[in-house]
Formats: structure tokens, sequence, C-alpha cells
């Protein structure tokens, strides 16, 4: 009860919450258009989240970050129970659970909460040493360890955001530019190199499928199968048009995204564009951004470093898996599954999605800011 005494109630972003009921809803909706008997789950999903964003918003951040040790070992116990135990769905590996169920739980969504508390709060406690060469090579390997796990389900696109939410974190935490920019002139290169490497017939970092993929943005003319689900996709988007078919008044009931395979999870973008538009699509957009811009703005009045270092994460997280879901669904980026935050079909995706905006919204409730 002490607790809840120090927190400032005015401050309880309700606007972050509407905005996320809102996207929500219209996640109801884009579900229901493509599996009708399915958006009864999605529904409860929503209340079931909107409850825990309610729950972890009580909670201390600071409360939270204690265990994050035991945090990071409980995710790799999951990690690994995916790797033995997993069940496989669309040729990957990535659940724990009973297949055709509701008891099925993606740990890569919640490595990724995870992994911002555990570096937020490293960083935190050995501020002094953010510039040893040391402890950034222990860090890297930390991070190292659950992004392997996670690639070796052939889940290719959380690993790529869990390196680019280590980054900006380790980034925010004061990583000198003494640092920062021989590893630009090191990677830089290094990069364009293994982009070259990848392309290579005897290449051993990826899976041929995975190759494929990103052989198939570079010539998509010799690779018509890989793109097909993309090719339908941008197909979609565009027959919706300036205000889409649902607004438009087209009761045919031909709609292209029911050729576009998961277009209720990693591809309902496309379903979004069809039904709503050039301009639901941006209006959605502005939702997001919205979001985003919270948690920014949550970072710049945090009342500690910590505080600051999760609301960046938390920020980054949502800024790069709308950026590569939108880029998959519109063949800006070779495919590889990832759901869009509170618009996908999928409890696990939506359940970590409000965990993040419960912490968001306890940061904001914290005192005052104190000299940093």
């Amino acid at each position: 009860m002490d607790v809840f005494k120090r927190y400032d109630f005015k401050r309880y972003n309700i606007s972050l919450l509407v905005v996320v009921t809102i996207l929500n809803s219209i996640s109801v909706f884009l579900v229901k258009q493509v599996e009708p008997g399915s958006f009864k789950k999605q529904i409860l999903g929503i209340i079931l989240g909107l409850f825990i964003a309610g729950i972890v918003s009580l909670f201390d951040y600071h409360f939270i970050s204690n265990f994050y040790i035991v945090l990071y070992l409980i995710n790799l116990v999951l990690l690994l129970l995916v790797k033995f135990m997993g069940i496989t769905i669309y040729n990957a590996k990535r659940w724990l659970g009973i297949k055709d169920t509701v008891f099925v739980f993606q740990p890569s969504e919640l490595t990724k909460i995870i992994i911002i508390i555990f570096f937020a709060r490293l960083f935190t406690m050995y501020e002094h040493r953010i510039n040893d060469l040391m402890f950034l090579s222990i860090v890297i390997i930390l991070m190292a360890i659950p992004t392997y796990l996670i690639l070796t389900q052939t889940d290719l696109s959380t690993s790529i955001v869990l390196m680019m939410i280590f980054v900006m974190l380790i980034f925010a935490a004061g990583l000198s530019w003494k640092i920062i920019l021989p590893i630009l002139v090191i990677g830089i290169p290094l990069f364009l190199g293994l982009f070259w490497y990848i392309q290579q017939d005897y290449q051993a970092l990826l899976t041929e499928n995975q190759q494929q993929r990103v052989l198939s943005i570079l010539n998509p003319e010799e690779y018509p199968g890989t793109m097909y689900q993309q090719d339908n996709s941008i197909q979609a988007i565009g027959s919706g048009q300036l205000i889409g078919k649902l607004f438009s008044g087209d009761e045919s009931g031909l709609r292209g995204y029911r050729h576009v395979p998961v277009s209720e999870s990693d591809f309902i973008f496309s379903v979004a564009g069809e039904e709503l538009g050039f301009l639901g699509c941006c209006f959605i957009l502005l939702l997001y951004a919205f979001i985003i811009y919270t948690c920014l703005s949550t970072a710049k009045k945090a009342p500690d470093k910590m505080g600051m270092l999760i609301a960046i994460g938390i920020a980054s997280m949502f800024a790069f898996q709308v950026f590569v879901n939108i880029g998959v669904v519109t063949a800006i980026l070779p495919n590889t599954g990832i759901p869009l935050p509170f618009l996908s079909a999928g409890l696990s995706s939506l359940i970590s999605s409000m965990m993040a905006i419960g912490i968001i919204l306890n940061i904001r409730l914290q005192p005052q800011k104190q000299r940093r």
C-alpha cells in the first residue's frame, strides 16, 4: 500500500490504453473477416490483455527488475524447452503447448520484454563500466545466447528485433562514440560482406528456405513461388485503393487477402489495406506513432536511468516490429514471420505487448524525476 501512496495516479495515461484498445478493436474486425470463428478468441485475448496491462501497471518496475537474473534464466529454460519439446506450426518450431488449441505459447515473444528489463537493470548497475571492453564482451555473450536459441527456431525476424533493441539500449546507456565509430567502420563492410555471402550457394548461415526469401527480394522473377504470399499481399492492399472495400460498398465478397496465407496473423496488414484502404492504413500508422511517441516521452520523463532505458527498449520493440512486419507485407523486406503488435491474431504477441504497455504506465506513475 505504501507503494500506491507514492504513485501519482493523475499521470495514469488513459489515452495510451484508449489507443491500444482502438487497435485491438480493429484487430477483432480484421480477424473476423479472415477467420469468422476466431474473433471471439481475440476478444477474450483483448480483455485478458487489458487486465494484465492494468495489473502490471501497478507493480513498481524497480521491484520487477530485482528479479532480472531469475527472469533471464527462466527465459533460457523456456527457449531450451522449445528446442527439445516445442511444437511445429507453419514449418517453424517456436511454440510450447498443445497444437491447435488455445494452450499454445511462444516464448520468444516474452523474451523481448525480459531482455529489455535484464539489460536496463544491468546497464544501470554497471553504468561506470559501459565503455569497458570486458564488460561489453560479457553483455554481448549474454545477448547472443537467447538470440541464437531463437534463431535456431528459424525465427530470423525476432532475432533481428532483439538485436536492434539491444543496440538501442546500449547506445542510450551511454556507449562512447570512441567505440561506436570503430564498430561502424568495421561493421558496415562486414555487413555488406555477410550480405554477399548469404547469397552464395555454399553459405551455411541460413536455411535454404530463408536464403530463397532473401534472394526473391533481389530477383523476384526468378523465385515466383517464394514471392507468392507477398505478391498476393501487395495486390490485396492495392485493391483497397483510397477508402477500402468496406467503405466503398463492395459487397461482392471477393477479397484478395483470402489468397494470402497466414493473413490473420503475420499478414494482417494486407487485410487492413483491402478493407480499410490507404486512409485506414494511415490511421493505423498514426496510432502506432502515438504509442511509440508515448514510450519515448515516458523515457524522457522517467524518474531514473533504468526507467528511461526500459521505455526506450519498449519503444524500439514496437517500432522495429511495425517496420519489419509492414516491410514484409509490402515486399520491401524478405518474407519472415513476425506479428504486428495489437493487430495480428495470437495471444502470445498480444499478451507480451500489453505487458509492455503496463510497464510504460507504471513508469509514468512514479514520483518526479530524480537527478540522473
